[in-house]
């Protein structure tokens, strides 16, 4: 198999803290891999290790089939990188800001007069390329991260939270970008927490949880290894009762809670909702909202990070 992106028994502490755990991720090239964890999780310290900002305390990593160390920048030059909330020169225009990046990766003057307009186009700000960055929104200021991330056709692109500060209009032109750039053998390795935005644009998914790895696998897998369906409850109090009730319940494979909000995992694809709202009443629930879908990443995301916490199902 060739990968992109593969890490042996990664680690890195601050202290006593332990950022990443012994990390075994492998990224396959030309793919959409998408880099999921709860806040904390060490999914940024990771990305800074990949891209050599930070030297690992142990293990190794390999980045295109290359050891990345902190003092070789040259072998970091066929990776993009846009780290998350990116901060630029607010005097420069955009397309001088491209135009510098340029330099600094060896393009010549006939690459970046070619890739420059192209990139602006792509990334939606055509006409606002010679505005100061000073004066873009934070929505624009994502968007020419990503353009500066994909100047000088990178073999993999590395990404950190690439939807922040963008409208759902620009959540679906990026999305499209991505994709596109795939098809044409450039891997996406992205880490995000909108878990919607990764169901829409990743093959392969990686969780992680306290600097480890939950899950790596394609996203069908992931989404499709609880079961048949997933029903979701939001009640105005769930209690211990409630829950106990549902668990009787023969279909009934197993049971997590956020809050107020019940998830029921299920182990027919038959519309059960109302068998499971007569328990629910019966045990003197108030049933705020309820729905029973397929299961997908949302679901097994909680399930495995849950689990991981010590949460054992209700």
């Amino acid at each position: 198999m060739d990968y992109a992106i593969e890490t042996d028994n990664l680690t890195k502490n601050f202290g006593s803290l332990t950022a990443v755990n012994k990390l075994n991720l492998k990224v396959q090239k030309n793919t959409i891999h998408g880099f999921l964890g709860p806040n904390g999780a060490g999914k940024t310290t990771t990305i800074k290790i990949l891209v050599g900002l930070l030297k690992p305390t142990s293990g190794s990593v390999k980045v295109l089939g290359q050891e990345v160390h902190v003092d070789q920048a040259d072998s970091r030059l066929n990776i993009g990188y846009m780290p998350e909330l990116p901060k630029f020169p607010k005097h420069l225009k955009g397309a001088e800001l491209l135009d510098i990046y340029g330099r600094m990766y060896g393009m010549t003057q006939q690459q970046r007069a070619e890739q420059i307009p192209k990139l602006i186009e792509s990334v939606g700000l055509k006409d606002r390329e010679n505005d100061l960055i000073g004066k873009y929104s934070k929505g624009m200021q994502q968007r020419i991260g990503i353009a500066q991330a994909l100047l000088n056709n990178p073999e993999l692109v590395i990404l950190d939270e690439p939807s922040i500060g963008l409208d759902p209009v620009g959540m679906v032109e990026v999305r499209e970008l991505f994709k596109a750039i795939s098809k044409e053998g450039i891997t996406v390795f992205l880490s995000s927490h909108l878990l919607f935005e990764v169901e829409q644009i990743c093959d392969h998914v990686t969780i992680i949880n306290k600097g480890s790895v939950l899950a790596s696998d394609t996203l069908q897998n992931i989404s499709g290894a609880l079961g048949p369906a997933m029903i979701h409850i939001e009640l105005a109090n769930l209690s211990g009762a409630v829950i106990a009730a549902v668990k009787k319940l023969p279909f009934v494979s197993g049971t997590w809670r956020t809050g107020n909000t019940l998830f029921i995992q299920v182990t027919t694809y038959d519309d059960v909702r109302a068998e499971i709202s007569q328990q629910v009443t019966g045990a003197g629930g108030v049933i705020v909202g309820m729905s029973q879908k397929t299961s997908n990443l949302e679901d097994a995301f909680i399930q495995l990070v849950s689990k991981d916490k010590g949460e054992k199902p209700q």
